[in-house]
């Protein structure tokens, strides 16, 4: 054998080895994508709120966020949380994020809809136009403005007078948005009127600063946070809106969902890491009611929260994200998913390739074993010359294939212990060639005698 055609050999030994590993990979390769997340979109749907509340303008500090990571959002204006829900409820919407005040909807009804946790407090906040009043209950037979149609400020107040007994019957309830409920407050054409807002909001500080306008201190906060769990029992330090006029005059007792984020639950998990990191990044700032780091926070009553969401309030951010850029990281999470499963099942494999290329090896010498052995077991001692030069004969072919075959060096040892043995039979083989012939020769001269 050449050395083109041992070079040759080698390889297909290696190729051999090698194969069942190529195989085994290709099929993990295949089914590992089948199941990996595929890349991050690069647009999302997030359904906000009206013009003129928070939700919209929370939604424009996201769309500049996930626009630095690559990610376009797309907003989508609503009259409220009511709204919001619908979308999200609505496959065909292709909203797949949104604003939601916390005590609305069913997740029964919406099983595909998910938390990412709370986000700030949103107080519900009672103007009224006569002084002294802190019951909701005082407000039968007053005409009170309860928010548009759709909104949260709507939905929440409709349930809070239920509960102390105004309603339609007894009391004119205007479903009028923000500006005209508070405009209509102000000329008196409602006596009260209901905003959920945060404290920053522009028309709820105006209302605070109004010298004709009260703030109603609710004396059963506690108790109607009792009946709706969800809400929560705030209170306003006198001074803290104004420490110079000491607005408001005494410590105000308020009631307050607080604001959530719902997203699919078929949220690319890389998009639902990014609105985490963003909301993170815009409400961990304290507030008149939040402290420093409160928000964002598990606090939703209603929504299941989602997993990413649980490991990110118990663990915090995922370890890349914390520190290289989105599209990076999520290149990087998604090579070691892919990764990790690959090798894992790769490693047996290639631990075997060693073993089976010496198998391959070690085989062709033991198929020589296998030709002496059988040659061996034929010669029998009461066969003729004739058959013991036949097996001399075929020994010698063995010792031809055998002084033919190119193996690697790490493997001569058994080569040489092959031609030893066959050295062996062949001396076995010449004795009883010899013994025979000098019968054959002695009975010869016996029959000239």
């Amino acid at each position: 054998m050449n050395k083109r055609s041992f070079f040759g050999r080698s390889v297909r030994d290696i190729f051999a080895a090698i194969g069942p590993s190529v195989l085994f990979l290709v099929v993990a390769v295949v089914v590992v994508v089948r199941f990996v997340e595929p890349a991050p979109p690069k647009h999302l749907v997030m359904t906000s709120g009206s013009e003129e509340g928070y939700y919209s303008t929370l939604a424009m500090r996201y769309q500049e966020l996930l626009r630095d990571e690559g990610i376009d959002l797309e907003i989508r204006g609503s009259s409220g949380s009511v709204e919001n829900l619908e979308r999200l409820n609505d496959r065909d919407s292709e909203v797949e994020a949104g604003f939601l005040q916390d005590g609305l909807g069913d997740p029964d009804r919406s099983d595909e809809l998910e938390s990412l946790g709370g986000l700030y407090y949103e107080p519900l906040w009672v103007f009224t136009r006569k002084k002294g009043l802190s019951r909701f209950s005082q407000l039968q037979g007053m005409r009170v403005a309860v928010g548009a149609i759709g909104g949260g400020t709507f939905a929440l107040a409709l349930n809070i007078l239920s509960l102390s007994g105004v309603d339609h019957s007894n009391s004119r309830l205007e479903s009028i948005g923000w500006k005209a409920s508070a405009e209509a407050l102000r000329k008196g054409n409602v006596d009260a009127a209901l905003f959920v807002a945060t404290d920053r909001d522009p028309l709820i500080r105006s209302l605070l600063n109004d010298p004709e306008i009260y703030q109603m201190n609710l004396d059963q906060a506690e108790a109607i946070k009792r009946h709706l769990p969800y809400l929560h029992h705030l209170v306003i330090p006198h001074g803290a809106i104004d420490l110079r006029r000491n607005i408001p005059a005494e410590d105000t007792h308020l009631i307050a969902p607080t604001a959530t984020l719902l997203v699919h639950n078929g949220l690319h998990p890389a998009l639902v890491t990014l609105l985490l990191k963003a909301a993170d990044k815009i409400h961990s700032e304290p507030g008149l009611f939040e402290e420093r780091d409160e928000f964002p926070k598990n606090k939703d009553y209603r929504f299941p929260l989602n997993s990413i969401a649980a490991s990110f309030y118990k663990s915090g951010m995922p370890f890349w994200h914390r520190y290289l850029p989105f599209w990076l990281a999520t290149l990087i999470e998604r090579f070691i998913f892919f990764a990790i499963p690959v090798f894992a099942l790769l490693l047996p494999m290639i631990k075997l390739v060693p073993r089976i290329y010496t198998w391959r090896i070690r085989s062709r010498i033991f198929q020589r074993y296998g030709e002496l052995k059988f040659l061996e077991a034929q010669m029998k001692p009461e066969a003729g010359y004739k058959e013991y030069a036949d097996y001399l004969e075929r020994l010698d072919a063995i010792e031809e294939r055998v002084n033919h075959m190119k193996v690697p060096l790490v493997y001569s040892d058994l080569l040489y212990i092959l031609r030893e043995h066959i050295e062996f039979v062949r001396g076995r083989l010449e004795r009883m060639l010899t013994n025979i012939k000098k019968k054959e020769e002695g009975a010869a001269n016996q029959g000239l005698v």
